[in-house]
């Protein structure tokens, strides 16, 4: 289960060791580590790495298929995840160092800023290939983050980035080796710690109000 920890003016959310899927339990344990960072006071950033082969591979289907009655809430808690994430009052950081699939890939895109390991791993938006459609919500989101091209080639195509392409195609911001991966996070975040407060938290509502509309839309959050 994720983690929280703090180094100084960062905090660092650990999403856990294993594949790191959206199960309900997941959702709530990052939900409450984001509250941690937002009911802090003073220069404060936030890293959310992870150990092992995975950063996110996604939603939890095998939960989903067997909750399939609960598919509209669980849909709904995932999009509110991006979009308190998207729009949270301080500068935050992804550290990819495994596999970021599906809505793990989207999960990434919510923060300010995505380091990926350059050797190993993939970046992936599998939707096209596994029959899920992005919902509006999520479609948003990609868009928002991602050139139309890349945006377009990702959703489409399914393609599997690895990360030097991810951060030719601007995916990622930089694309570095697994033993600099996190302190390469950390420094980032580290300099960016004293932007947090409501001014940045209004600067990122107002960039992002029409994708936040749609993911904090509870009536339809599958279109």
């Amino acid at each position: 289960m994720p983690t929280l920890d703090r180094q100084d003016a960062v905090f660092v959310l650990d999403l856990g060791d294993g594949e790191n899927r959206f199960h309900p339990d997941w959702i709530a344990s990052v939900n409450a580590a984001l509250g941690e960072v937002e009911k802090a006071e003073g220069p404060r950033a936030l890293v959310t790495a992870a150990t092992g082969k995975f950063y996110s591979n996604g939603l939890d289907l095998d939960w989903l298929a067997a909750h399939s009655d609960d598919r509209q809430d669980y849909v709904t808690a995932v999009h509110a995840l991006f979009a308190r994430l998207l729009s949270l009052p301080v500068i935050t950081v992804a550290a990819l160092q495994g596999h970021t699939f599906a809505a793990g890939a989207m999960f990434s895109l919510a923060h300010d800023f995505r380091l990926m390991r350059a050797d190993r791993g993939f970046w992936c938006l599998p939707e096209a290939d596994i029959d899920i459609p992005f919902t509006p919500g999520m479609s948003a989101l990609i868009q928002s983050r991602l050139t139309p091209r890349t945006a377009h080639h990702a959703m489409v195509s399914a393609r599997r980035f690895g990360g030097q392409e991810a951060a030719a195609a601007g995916i990622v911001d930089q694309a570095t080796d697994e033993a600099t991966l996190r302190t390469a996070a950390l420094e980032l975040a580290r300099t960016h710690a004293g932007k947090a407060g409501d001014t940045l938290g209004t600067i990122k509502t107002r960039m992002y109000a029409p994708v936040l509309t749609l993911l904090r839309d509870t009536t339809n959050p599958l279109g």
